[in-house]
């Protein structure tokens, strides 16, 4: 194993969405995060890359028309750097998950494998098979994804899933909410966190959470583009603000910004329970 693949075993290394109106779904995140597009050949299906700074953040491609007949909806999914796919995929089987997808090679760009944790929230696990020399970049880093949150059935059951799977550690719990959130790392830098998704959501999945520059700017960008915003806004504790968002297919995401003034959520409460635990946090 290449010392690049070292480093980027355990992280979350891209973001794909599936939609059901792909050219609607390319203004909208142009407008609202500010992602430029570049659409690739590949074999079989049209994909369509996201820009931020001249460098691919993430894909986007159209919902297979299967999988629209089965109940699949427009969703967010992440990818998880690992140095041997095939042995993780038969990792994740031998832990309780599924895998949906087994093992695939898309030539000359990755090895890949759809699978899904205990509790049915999906994610992928891919190596490139060529090193990308800008991922991953830092949590910070404007249109980004700045913190990933994993809305389970049981965090503590999760937690174990990944910590077995991908090494991740423990990096303590946030207590002060109406559940308590475990913060997890990867080579010591904390990237996200577990928390209980609550009876309104029907099953796990994972939230992304986009840098954007001013979250009440990006707030109105987002309505005026036809999206939605759930909850929020929400302040978390280094002083960043966060809102969680349905893109116009239906798409579940979260952004994340500072806040210049009180404009757009003039008068708005600094958050709520339930919304400070799909945030992001830092200490």
């Amino acid at each position: 194993m290449s010392a690049h693949a070292a480093d980027l075993h355990g992280r979350f290394v891209w973001y794909e969405l599936t939609t059901t109106d792909v050219e609607a779904a390319k203004a909208f995140y142009g407008k609202v995060v500010g992602w430029g597009t570049q659409d690739i050949p590949t074999p079989g299906m049209p994909y369509t890359l996201f820009i931020s700074e001249k460098t691919s953040v993430g894909g986007l491609m159209g919902l297979p028309e299967q999988a629209g007949k089965l109940g699949g909806t427009p969703r967010w999914v992440g990818y998880v750097a690992v140095d041997d796919v095939d042995r993780a995929a038969e990792r994740v089987k031998a832990l309780g998950g599924a895998v949906y997808v087994p093992p695939t090679d898309i030539p000359n760009i990755s090895r890949f494998s759809v699978v899904a944790d205990p509790q049915l929230a999906v994610f992928v696990v891919v190596k490139w098979l060529r090193p990308r020399a800008d991922q991953p970049a830092l949590l910070n880093a404007p249109g980004r994804v700045g913190w990933h949150e994993l809305l389970a059935a049981d965090r503590e059951t999760a937690f174990g899933f990944y910590g077995e799977l991908f090494g991740w550690q423990r990096a303590g719990v946030a207590t002060n909410l109406a559940e308590p959130s475990q913060l997890f790392a990867v080579g010591g830098e904390i990237v996200g966190g577990m928390s209980a998704k609550g009876p309104a959501i029907p099953v796990p999945f994972w939230l992304f959470y986009f840098n954007v520059d001013d979250i009440d700017a990006a707030a109105k960008r987002l309505n005026a583009a036809g999206g939605e915003i759930t909850s929020g806004p929400t302040r978390v504790p280094d002083g960043s603000w966060i809102v969680t968002c349905i893109d116009p297919q239906g798409a579940l995401y979260a952004m994340v910004g500072t806040r210049k003034a009180l404009g757009y959520f003039e008068g708005a409460a600094p958050g709520d329970a339930a919304g400070e635990r799909r945030r992001r946090w830092s200490w």
